[in-house]
């Protein structure tokens, strides 16, 4: 990373130098690259501004100070107390390939600068194919991306039917278009599988948000798949300080609601009435007439929260 700021002379005797920009050599090597994403998918980088440097100094601005500071701890210190403005000095700019269907929830993260390929003033693009083997089984939760998958022989019979139904689509926009139909027109009976392509420009802060959500092991798994190019093999490159910080602070960190601390202090204090207690006042712990608890969602995450830190959740 570099960052130079030019001085100015108080005589006036000569010249300003003028500012270098900052820049993220790893992310230089790789502008333009398409980085592959599902079978015929992709993200490139097509510029970016701001480097870890960059949200340094814009948070010195505010205190109007510019005492020496290691950049590591500094940024460590902004991402743990949600401190978010310096973050959104940096920018990036991707272009995308991607199904209609993943684009659909992509564009839900509405803070960011879009500009989509239109089948309206060109011919639309191929469609997304699924193989054989991932035709994953619907969850019974608000579980986009989990599950198992079918057996094989009835995902063949799916992927059969699939590229039956592609087909008979593109020949049938195909033919509207060879008979002079207005694409506008010609174009609605495509599949959502059909790949589009956009423009994407978002700040760093954003964009730590979108991958946050849709790395998730609950986003829909295909796109998931594109933010984990994202965020592994772009963001990880152009900040990769910003990016341990994310990674600690807010990907990998386990966070507690004040009635879950409470819980989870009662059960390091060997107290599990104690926790029960706490759980069935707050209203994650109800029972049926037979004594068995009820499924409860916010329940089931504080479970997952505790065995992740060690803790056997008993409520008995």
């Amino acid at each position: 990373m570099h960052e130079a700021v030019g001085k100015q002379s108080n005589s006036g005797a000569s010249a300003p130098k003028p500012l270098a920009r900052s820049t993220s050599p790893a992310l230089d090597e790789m502008l333009g690259l398409k980085l592959p994403v599902l079978d015929d998918g992709f993200v490139r980088v097509i510029d970016y501004m701001g480097n870890d440097t960059s949200i340094v100094q814009s948070a010195k601005v505010s205190s109007g100070k510019d005492k020496k500071h290691d950049d590591r701890v500094f940024i460590r210190n902004l991402m743990r107390h949600l401190h978010t403005t310096p973050f959104e000095m940096c920018v990036i700019k991707l272009h995308v390939r991607t199904p209609m269907d993943v684009w659909r929830q992509w564009v839900r993260h509405r803070m960011a600068s879009v500009n989509e390929h239109s089948t309206g003033a060109s011919i639309a693009s191929s469609a997304q194919v699924t193989p054989a083997g991932e035709w994953r089984v619907a969850f019974p939760k608000h579980d986009e991306g989990m599950g198992n998958f079918l057996p094989l022989e009835q995902g063949r019979l799916l992927s059969a039917g699939e590229e039956q139904l592609q087909k008979t689509s593109r020949q049938v926009y195909e033919q509207r278009i060879a008979a002079g139909v207005e694409r506008e027109q010609a174009r609605k009976d495509l599949p959502l599988s059909t790949y589009t392509e956009a423009y994407w420009k978002i700040d760093l802060h954003n964009l730590l948000h979108f991958l946050h959500l849709r790395m998730d092991l609950h986003a829909q798994q295909e796109l998931r798949a594109y933010a984990k190019v994202i965020g592994e093999q772009i963001v990880a490159k152009w900040v990769p300080l910003s990016w341990e910080a994310f990674l600690d602070y807010r990907r990998n960190a386990v966070h507690l609601s004040g009635t879950e601390a409470q819980i989870l202090s009662a059960f390091i204090a060997n107290s599990p009435e104690r926790a029960r207690a706490i759980a069935e006042s707050a209203g994650l712990l109800t029972f049926d007439e037979s004594g068995k608890a009820h499924a409860n969602r916010e329940r089931s995450e504080l479970e997952a929260k505790l065995t992740a830190l060690g803790v056997t959740p008993t409520w008995k």
